[in-house]
């Protein structure tokens, strides 16, 4: 299937508006279902900054959305949210975890939803420079080259590239990026989508039962290296427009600093 080159926008204003509510239901419920995995493995306790964004919306029932972050002993910020207008169209949701400096694996992101085409994208977000560190290379890619390059060769899926060259530099080289069309929104497309994304949090929660302890020296640049990356893919995200439109520029100002934890209460892990 030919590549996506578009903006999540320009879909959106492209289509026809379409109820995308079964497919949301689906994707929502496969979040929680890696979610829940993830919070059976950590200390997890949510931060009080985002205690009122339990759930939000416009004047009617949707536009709404929910975001929940979480931290802990070996968790940075671990962000459980979603937003959209399920009704139109266009839905967004997210499970993103960042370890704490002493855990030397990447970090696990997934987002997904509709727009109304199905768009997924899952990846173990690289703390290193992969072209240097290929121990980290060999150990977390690697074995992933041979399924993405699969994924790539099916003609029911459209790689998703992101105008935007901060978000494409952001990918690794093995990111599940995809795009499909709304038509193609069946139970074997989703079964894949929630098959492929417990596979990759099983292995990455592996990584981290079997992870060696980063050593002492190198934990504080860690520590900043990763805020960076977070507050800045936050800010930079294309799709922020969305949000503007739904509900304005002050709350979405709100959400993207809650993504990054620009608000934290919690201190971050030692």
């Amino acid at each position: 299937m030919r590549e996506t080159l578009q903006g999540v926008q320009d879909i959106f204003d492209e289509r026809v508006p379409t109820d995308a509510k079964a497919t949301f239901d689906r994707l929502w419920s496969i979040t929680c279902e890696v979610m829940a995995k993830i919070e059976a493995r950590f200390e997890l306790t949510r931060d009080p900054s985002t205690t009122d964004l339990e759930s939000y919306r416009g004047s009617t029932e949707y536009p709404a959305g929910r975001l929940a972050a979480y931290s802990g002993p070996e968790m940075d910020w671990l962000i459980h949210s979603w937003i959209g207008n399920p009704p139109i169209g266009f839905t967004n949701m997210h499970v993103t975890a960042w370890l704490g400096p002493h855990i030397d694996v990447p970090h696990l992101g997934i987002a997904w939803g509709t727009l109304p085409d199905l768009w997924f994208y899952i990846d173990y977000n690289r703390r290193s420079d992969l072209m240097l560190d290929t121990e980290a290379l060999d150990k977390y890619y690697e074995p992933l080259n041979e399924e993405f390059l699969a994924l790539r060769a099916d003609e029911g899926l459209a790689p998703f590239t992101s105008r935007a060259l901060y978000i494409r530099a952001a990918l690794s080289d093995v990111a599940v990026c995809f795009t499909t069309p709304n038509r193609t929104h069946d139970e074997a497309r989703l079964d894949q989508v929630s098959e492929l994304a417990h596979r990759r949090v099983d292995q990455w929660l592996r990584w981290v039962d079997e992870a060696e302890p980063v050593p002492q020296r190198r934990r504080a640049q860690l520590a900043a290296d990763d805020l960076a990356r977070r507050r800045t893919i936050a800010q930079r995200d294309p799709a922020n427009v969305m949000a503007v439109r739904f509900f304005g520029q002050e709350l979405t100002d709100r959400l993207v600093r809650a993504l990054w934890g620009g608000d934290r209460h919690l201190p971050r892990p030692a």
